[in-house]
């Protein structure tokens, strides 16, 4: 299990589209918590700290131990990071959806799919990766959950595939996504291919001499 990044949350207990406005104005990010049993508790986050989080991750679907700062008095609970929202222009962060989770509780999330090495098909044959999926939706205790899945594609040669199935999972982590869905492949690549092209010769106007012949030879007679 990958240690879980540290982050501070404070209660929000303004609330409104006003209120929304002047936290971001002030560098926080609006959020809620939820879950485990819990009423859902509007939170504000430091913009700087939440963004340093989800830089070093490779997914934003990522547990995260967040202490709740509520007036004088703090709780720290673990948390999965359910959503972000950004900007769609600007890519800013918008919102930001925690759901609170038991340790003795199992969890749905989503993990990143990274490939480990080259290809065979790739670098021998000029072939190209294509990625189908890009995350697995897993089955798990908070504690068991990766912080990534590798899939090593350096035998993978071209028309051949990884699936669902293929990928080792780690102990205690089950995969929800179809087993039969495709992960990786390798596939021909069409660059380099032989192109035929029909070149089209110049027409040449046919010349006609005979006549100019004739003519000549009528001249050198009369």
């Amino acid at each position: 299990m990958a240690q879980q990044p540290k982050l501070r949350a404070q209660k929000r207990t303004q609330l409104g589209r006003n209120a929304i406005k002047q936290i971001k104005e002030k560098g926080l990010v609006p959020g809620v918590i939820y879950g485990s049993n819990q009423t859902p508790m509007p939170l504000q986050v430091d913009n700087r700290e939440l963004s340093t989080v989800l830089a070093h991750v490779s997914s934003e679907h990522i547990l995260v131990q967040l202490e709740i700062v509520d007036g004088s008095q703090s709780t720290n609970k673990l948390a999965l990071i359910q959503e972000v929202q950004h900007h769609p222009l600007k890519r800013g962060l918008l919102h930001v959806d925690f759901h609170a989770v038991s340790a003795t509780e199992k969890i749905t999330s989503f993990v990143s799919i990274e490939t480990v090495g080259e290809a065979l098909g790739v670098r021998t044959f000029g072939g190209l990766l294509e990625h189908s999926l890009r995350s697995l939706e897993v089955h798990c205790y908070p504690q068991d959950l990766p912080a990534v899945l590798r899939i090593d594609v350096t035998n993978l040669n071209i028309g051949e595939s990884l699936h669902v199935r293929d990928i080792q999972l780690p102990a205690g982590v089950e995969a929800i996504t179809d087993g039969n869905l495709t992960a990786v492949s390798v596939v021909a690549s069409r660059v380099g291919e032989e192109v035929t092209e029909t070149v089209e010769q110049p027409t040449v106007p046919e010349v006609i001499s005979e006549k100019k012949v004739e003519a000549k030879t009528e001249g050198a007679q009369s």
